[in-house]
Order: C-alpha cells, then sequence, then structure tokens
C-alpha cells in the first residue's frame, strides 16, 4: 500500500529511522573497534526522526494535510536490518553503506515530491540526507582501512 499523505511520509521516516538504528546498535555490539561511531549513528537516528517531527508539527494543519500528496511505496525503503550471525566486519559495514544509500534515496524523493506543498519538512528531509551523504564517506572510510 502506497504512502500519499504527509504523516504516512513522516510514519515511514520513523520506522527506516529505528530500524537503521536498531541495525547500527547490533553493528556496534558486534564489532569493537567502530563501537562509538555507530552508537553515534544510532543517537543521531533519533536527532533526525525529531528534527523531521518538529518541521511537521510546527506547519501541518488539517486542510493542508487533506491536499498533501506523496506517492512513496515503502517497499522501496527496505534493507537489511539484522546481520547474519556470521557476517565479516566488511560485509556489515557493507551492508550499512547499502542502508544509507536506501534511506539516502527516501529522502531526497521525500524532499522532492514535497517541495512545492511547504517549505520546512522538504528542508528537513533534505537536511537528514545531507548529514546520511556524510555518513556514506565515514562507512566508506571503514572499508579502506
Amino acid at each position: 500500500m502506497g504512502i500519499h499523505t504527509c504523516s504516512g511520509a513522516i510514519s515511514l521516516s520513523r520506522d527506516l529511522e529505528n530500524e537503521s538504528a536498531r541495525f547500527y546498535q547490533e553493528l556496534s555490539d558486534r564489532y569493537g573497534q567502530t563501537t562509538e561511531l555507530f552508537l553515534a549513528f544510532a543517537k543521531e537516528n533519533e536527532k533526525y526522526t525529531k528534527q523531521i517531527e518538529r518541521a511537521y508539527y510546527g506547519v501541518i494543519t488539517d486542510a493542508i494535510e487533506g491536499c498533501f500528496a506523496f506517492d512513496l511505496n515503502p517497499e522501496d525503503y527496505r534493507f537489511k536490518n539484522t546481520l547474519p550471525k556470521d557476517i565479516g566486519y566488511a560485509e556489515a559495514v557493507a551492508e550499512a553503506l547499502k542502508m544509507e544509500e536506501v534511506l539516502l534515496g527516501f529522502y531526497r524523493v521525500a524532499a522532492e515530491q514535497s517541495k512545492h506543498l511547504m517549505a520546512d519538512v522538504p528542508r528537513a528531509f533534505l537536511s537528514v540526507a545531507k548529514k546520511r551523504s556524510e555518513r556514506l564517506s565515514k562507512l566508506k572510510s571503514l572499508l579502506e582501512k
């Protein structure tokens, strides 16, 4: 079932952030060499959720919600949110990279679809997308070591 309202997009964003935070928590539990980084990513996810929700609740009204349309398929933004027991560090980081690319795609599409209807929500989506782009660089650097 597709998402067509802003509240639906916000809920999907919250779900994706929660799933990716659990993923990073699992990475931090398994791989001690980068525990701090992965825990920081998980905590940042909470901040992203609050940032987006704050933008949404600051501008939304029932009148806007009724005509605020998205065309998002949640299945397009699924990723592996658990790690196999026998996965190595490099493969786990590669999975994190794939996850970040999926999430980055979600935030860019959500920002694009909402840009004509209100400024604050797409700006929040783009802000999170920018921060996730920076995460991609950090994760890639872990594979280069």
